[in-house]
């Protein structure tokens, strides 16, 4: 073979990091010897996979054409690797939404390696927007996420239903009337999470279906910043019911009902279509599975305590 598995881990990871020296550093090796095993690949066929761009590499055709098959390869490679080393699992990188990070993946983390000693999995929590783009550039193997996405070269399963809840502090003058209409909720002042994650999503495509054009006074990044944010009384907010149980049973936070307000959706699994899916990674996602089990949506699930 005059391709070597050496090779096309170092085209994978230029590829992704788009320089040779940060490629060199991830896969433990020098800068020369990273860059000459990327010469030796493009030059034994003369076909160019980049264009340099100063210090940048960026993939060019032939490179996008390569990369979906070397990633495979590298996918196989690590499950042959498992199999001579007595049967253990490829590592699984996963990227999960900010809520199914949180709440629900570092269990099915915790599961997952308690069942099979040994293996690992690297866990990324991040938006919808960031996982998704991550999947498209083949760092991920699965990922977990709230919000909405389309893309051809990705696959989308069914996971777990989900809500939206209002709330507010409980020294807030909408916790005693505990609903509001459309025009009391555009009287408020909102904390939400930021553009990209599919929770600001379908908070912002719920708000605007019922003619409010929401006054955000603050958008914060993290679940836990927003519940305190909200809890001080600087306004109301709207996050998953699975991030606030907790705070909602111990009287810190009180729902608002919002009869008007479209707010349920659908976790999902979401794949790279071109990505082989490993032992592992169907392992994962089926740990995934029976961690919700017959659970008709998130209100349902019996986890342990989480603040």
């Amino acid at each position: 073979m005059k391709i070597t598995l050496r090779q096309l881990e170092v085209f994978a990871a230029v590829a992704r990091l788009e320089n040779v020296s940060r490629a060199a550093a991830q896969l433990n090796m020098s800068q020369s010897a990273a860059s000459t095993a990327l010469l030796e690949l493009e030059r034994h066929f003369a076909c160019p996979l980049f264009d340099r761009v100063g210090k940048s590499l960026r993939l060019n055709g032939s490179g996008r054409g390569l990369l979906p098959q070397a990633e495979d390869m590298l996918a196989r490679a690590h499950e042959i690797e498992g199999f001579l080393a007595g049967g253990r699992l490829a590592p699984v990188a996963v990227g999960a939404t900010l809520t199914i990070g949180n709440y629900l993946a570092t269990l099915v983390v915790v599961d997952y390696l308690q069942k099979n000693p040994g293996s690992r999995v690297d866990l990324a929590v991040c938006n919808t927007q960031q996982v998704v783009d991550r999947l498209r550039r083949f760092e991920l193997d699965v990922g977990l996420i709230e919000g909405e996405a389309s893309d051809s070269d990705l696959i989308f399963e069914p996971w777990i239903d989900d809500e939206l809840v209002v709330f507010c502090a409980p020294s807030h003058a909408l916790a005693k009337a505990g609903e509001a209409a459309p025009a009391v909720l555009a009287e408020q002042k909102w904390i939400v999470r930021e553009p990209g994650s599919g929770t600001r999503a379908l908070f912002d495509r719920a708000i605007r279906s019922v003619g409010v054009d929401a006054d955000v006074c603050l958008q914060l990044e993290h679940t836990e910043a927003i519940k305190r944010a909200v809890e001080s009384g600087l306004g109301v907010g709207c996050l998953s019911r699975l991030s606030l149980r907790e705070a909602l049973r111990r009287g810190s936070l009180v729902e608002i009902k919002t009869p008007a307000l479209a707010l349920r959706r659908r976790f999902q699994f979401v794949r790279q279509r071109r990505r082989h899916l490993s032992t592992a990674t169907r392992m994962f996602i089926d740990e995934c599975r029976r961690l919700t089990g017959d659970a008709a949506d998130t209100s349902q699930l019996t986890l342990p305590f989480i603040p």
